[in-house]
């Protein structure tokens, strides 16, 4: 039996990285979750095992992000400092930052703390504790606007 939790943060950063393929190689979105189904998610790469992952919510972060990536990529363009725009971020982080904003807008079954906390875990995968703090105050300031 899976642990749902445990199911739900693989879900989370298995969709970072898809939509982190999706970003460097153009990867259509129907080919991309077939990949991660049948090779992936649940697998064994390298000796490496990866979680079994919520599929259903994997699949909902990836589409929902490449169906609504316009407004995201908007919503969070208008959180970045003066002078700053979503081009100067690298791509790990614009999909860690897209995944979490879409959970925050489309996904209010979520707890707000939940989304937060998730994704500063997936940002602790790729990153120091600077680009955490940054990832905790973008989410954050997002949740405010998007869920008051």
């Amino acid at each position: 039996m899976i642990r749902r939790p445990k199911a739900r943060a693989a879900a989370r950063l298995a969709a970072v990285q898809a939509l982190y393929q999706h970003d460097m190689e153009g990867t259509a979105i129907p080919a991309l979750l077939h990949e991660f189904h049948q090779h992936r998610l649940g697998a064994t790469i390298d000796g490496d095992e990866f979680e079994d992952a919520d599929v259903p919510l994997f699949d909902d972060l990836v589409g929902g992000v490449a169906a609504r990536r316009e407004e995201i990529d908007a919503r969070i363009a208008a959180k970045l400092a003066a002078g700053w725009s979503l081009d100067r971020l690298d791509k790990p982080m614009k999909s860690i930052l897209r995944a979490g904003a879409y959970e925050l807008i489309a996904r209010p079954d979520v707890p707000t703390k939940t989304v937060i906390s998730e994704y500063l875990d997936v940002a602790d995968a790729f990153y120091d504790k600077r680009e955490k703090g940054f990832v905790n105050g973008l989410l954050d300031a997002l949740a405010k606007e998007t869920r008051g």
